[in-house]
């Protein structure tokens, strides 16, 4: 069964977590004693995040920089069949546009179908560091509903060079992203959902959100997305705080607000252990809420937020 089948099924509230592959030069028992402790949760899927190649700059002499290397991480398809095999739950890994070619991306589906994972999650991705808008690689797509038409053409056999073969027999399915406060480069709210209504009718079957602290403002997102024929299910994405520095890097780098009673409690903070508690605590209410109302699942981003959201889960699940 599809995650997209799965979470149409009405089996009560999913859980469901996001990892990150491994650097290089890091082992992958390491991401395996992560999702060892999320386990006892019966997690429905994993997403394994894809993030572009970072280029490292080294500063050679006042204001000038020279590239020196790029910081790569394991391929997200070795990490998506590696964690199949291990836990025998469906893997989502990530499709994304930002520095990847059409032809790269078309080898992706090719490896990923020959290893029978059939689920993504199709996305944009990134702009890259330093840069202030987002510009494609060579020969590559610049909008996700681009990438969306590539898995489609890939599904019923159409190959990027013109060749065409049978439709495959499992056909890939995926979801795309969701913004409850709106994408950062959207002129407003309106056309947001308009961007990604033309997402789901180009045949994704599920959303998942952006991280968010204010439920009020997913359940109004749902509601705007219902409004304009957006019928398919929308997971909430969830990310527990666990630092000081996040009081302004999370709206700097996301575009989120945090609710004043939120605020309110993380400025009293004096430490990360601190932050710790509150976002274990705000956590636990903000899924209870989700839970009670019945989404068909809560997604967690789990990067160096493991402990936090194993005490969340302990508590709603």
């Amino acid at each position: 069964m599809s995650v997209a089948s799965f979470l149409s099924s009405g089996q009560g509230t999913a859980f469901s977590f996001e990892v990150l592959p491994p650097v290089r030069g890091r082992r992958i028992e390491e991401l395996y004693k992560s999702i060892d402790r999320l386990m006892p949760f019966n997690p429905s899927y994993i997403n394994i995040t894809t993030h572009r190649t970072e280029v490292v700059y080294k500063e050679i002499s006042d204001g000038v920089f020279q590239r020196t290397s790029e910081k790569a991480r394991p391929g997200t398809v070795a990490v998506a069949a590696a964690l199949k095999g291990r836990y025998g739950i469906p893997a989502v890994p990530h499709m994304i546009c930002s520095g990847f070619s059409r032809n790269e991306l078309e080898n992706v589906l090719i490896d990923l179908s020959y290893l029978g994972i059939t689920d993504l999650l199709v996305l944009r991705g990134d702009r890259e560091k330093g840069a202030n808008r987002f510009i494609p690689c060579e020969g590559g797509h610049s909008h996700a509903i681009e990438l969306c038409r590539q898995v489609n053409d890939f599904n019923e056999g159409r190959m990027l060079d013109g060749e065409e073969h049978s439709p495959l027999p499992v056909k890939f399915s995926y979801g795309v992203a969701g913004y409850p406060e709106k994408h950062e480069e959207a002129m407003n709210r309106e056309t947001d959902i308009l961007f990604l209504k033309e997402k789901i009718e180009a045949g994704a079957e599920y959303v998942v959100t952006q991280m968010f602290f204010d439920n009020g403002k997913y359940f109004e997102f749902v509601r705007r997305c219902r409004e304009k024929g957006i019928n398919v299910p929308i997971i909430p994405g969830l990310k527990p705080l666990t630092s000081m520095t996040q009081q302004s890097l999370l709206p700097k780098t996301f575009h989120i607000d945090l609710p004043e009673d939120l605020a309110k409690e993380f400025r009293k903070c004096r430490n990360n252990d601190d932050v710790k508690a509150l976002g274990i605590e705000w956590g636990i209410s903000q899924a209870r809420e989700l839970k009670e109302a019945g989404v068909p699942s809560i997604h967690f981003y789990s990067m160096n937020a493991v402990g936090s959201i194993e005490a969340i889960a302990s508590k709603v699940y």
